[in-house]
């Protein structure tokens, strides 16, 4: 018995020497789990300074391959990235099209590289639960160019949005310094000049100047749509006080003046928006086939000279230009972006300065090199040096830099900005690249704009309030499996009325019904759930 209790205190004594030991290894910086490993960090990183590792090291990433550039292993941009950096990038590589359910896949096995680029704000949710994804709010200490951006532009309330119910959020957002827009209506404006039509600045007018192009040709639809109509919708949403297409999200409006959310269909705003857009159909104005055809039909509608308008965005308007020089002869057309219409809730924009980011998989603290990695992701997509390599490559070799002002060299192109250039920035070296370039300072994005662009992005900061963002509704992982198995049918009827009310395949004076069919499918449990969660968060502010 007493070689029992002497063996039992031993024991006893190691184990508390054990988690003494642990204790005084553990990060205690907001209770980490584990030592935060250094290996191959920079020792006084700071904001300003180029990132290199003390020694080298393999990375490996999650890349999302675009057919327009696809893939190469010999892009100058990593062998650059190597030779400044010490990190060799080892990437998985995984086409565009299946991206988000590859990313899943991977992440779900536990075989998913460290970084995980192109995670879109709120995409990064649906890994939380299963711990395999990194809280990276526990760890921006490590990343002083992150920290600096959010502090210098005051985006701390924008990064609230991102936080789950434990406080914390795990995705790395791409941060821009203000929010611009890209899409908008591209229209044949030597049509409307032959014509004395003004370009519209409402969606009234818009229907005014379609009416008059319906009359000068009888045989044109004016307005034949791409991306199945969703980016129209989406742009037009805020002007009629509500969200719809691309920008329909999770189905909530949040109403200030009620201080709650809403179902976003149930509201007399988006019935205004499908009721204006029915008229367009109705009276021959906008193309049925908008909602339903590939994206090359309407454009080659567009660029034939079968439809005058078309949605699109500073590549597409490119994209057309090449197309009509071929189609309709070059000085024979004329296309410009115009500023996207006001409607009846005024000249609003809606936008986010949020990016699609990077998750880091939680496989990251087991390595050696953790801390390094860190302050790669920082240097990489949050330094202005970093930025501006990922954009526009190296300084005497793909551009020029004089007075602050960059110029592509002679023989680079991208997206129009030096047509006389052979090789295309993205496609023969592997910068500009959606991996990689987003974020930044609004100088450094509006440089690579052609002087069309600017003058668009002048035109919509001047013309254009913007909304104010929207708060947040931190779900419990239970309270997001409920809100999912809620909102997804919703959203399949709401998107298929949607399409039913503008074609006219249901009339809208069944709207109110419409209505209550979304009430008997859930919304008001869908609403309280997410109305309790935001009071529950607001209380706690």
């Amino acid at each position: 018995m007493k070689k029992s209790r002497r063996s039992f205190a031993g024991k006893a004594l190691l184990l508390s020497l054990i988690v003494v030991i642990l204790a005084a290894c553990t990060d205690k910086t907001g209770g980490k789990e584990a030592e935060i490993r250094d290996k191959g960090a920079m020792e006084t990183y700071a904001v300003g300074e180029t990132f290199k590792a003390t020694e080298p090291f393999e990375l490996s990433i999650l890349y999302s391959d675009q057919p327009a550039y696809p893939y190469k292993q010999d892009w100058m941009l990593f062998a650059k990235l190597k030779e400044m950096t010490n990190v060799t990038l080892k990437p998985t590589i995984v086409p565009m099209s299946d991206y988000s359910q590859k990313r899943s896949l991977l992440i779900s096995s536990g075989d998913a590289p460290l970084v995980i680029p192109k995670t879109y704000p709120g995409e990064e949710s649906a890994f939380v639960a299963s711990g395999a994804i990194l809280p990276i709010s526990d760890y921006i200490d490590l990343m002083p160019n992150f920290k600096d951006k959010i502090e210098k532009w005051d985006m701390d309330s924008e990064l609230e949005g991102l936080r789950q119910e434990d406080k914390k959020y795990y995705v790395l957002p791409g941060l821009h310094e203000a929010v611009w827009p890209d899409y908008t209506l591209i229209v044949r404006t030597d049509i409307f000049e032959k014509h004395n039509i003004a370009i519209p600045a409402t969606w009234d007018e818009l229907y005014t100047a379609m009416k008059q192009l319906k009359e000068e040709y009888p045989d044109v639809t004016p307005f034949s749509d791409r991306f199945k109509f969703n980016s129209t919708l989406n742009i037009a949403a805020t002007g009629f006080g509500t969200k719809g297409g691309w920008g329909y999200g999770s189905g909530l409006t949040y109403k200030e003046e009620q201080d709650e959310f809403v179902y976003t269909a149930a509201t007399d705003e988006y019935k205004e928006m499908l009721t204006y857009f029915h008229k367009l159909v109705d009276e021959g104005l906008l193309d049925k086939e908008s909602f339903t055809q590939d994206d090359d039909q309407a454009v080659q509608k567009f660029v034939t000279g079968k439809s005058f308008i078309i949605n699109g965005n500073s590549q597409t308007v490119v994209q057309h230009r090449n197309d009509m020089d071929k189609t309709l002869g070059e000085g024979k057309y004329a296309i410009s972006k115009i500023t996207v219409p006001g409607g009846p809730a005024g000249q609003l924009m809606s936008g986010s300065r949020l990016e699609n980011g990077v998750m880091i998989s939680s496989k990251v603290k087991e390595s050696e090199h953790f801390k390094a990695i860190l302050q790669f992701i920082d240097w990489l997509y949050y330094s202005d040096e970093g930025q501006e390599f990922a954009k526009w490559g190296v300084e005497g070799v793909t551009y020029t830099k004089e007075g602050g002002v960059r110029k592509l060299m002679d023989d680079i192109n991208y997206n129009g900005l030096n047509p006389k250039g052979t090789k295309d920035l993205r496609i023969e070296h592997g910068f500009s690249g959606g991996v990689f370039a987003y974020g930044g300072t609004t100088e450094l994005l509006q440089s690579m704009f052609s002087e069309e662009e600017q003058q668009f992005q002048k035109s919509m900061s001047e013309t254009k309030t913007v909304v104010k963002p929207e708060p947040p509704i931190p779900y419990s992982v239970e309270e997001r499996e409920r809100v999912t198995l809620l909102s997804t049918p919703l959203k399949d009827y709401t998107d298929q009325n949607t399409l039913k009310f503008i074609l006219g395949d249901r009339d809208l004076a069944e709207y109110d019904k419409f209505v209550q069919e979304l009430d008997s499918q859930g919304v008001g449990q869908y609403l309280e759930i997410a109305n309790k969660t935001y009071r529950k968060y607001k209380e706690q502010q």
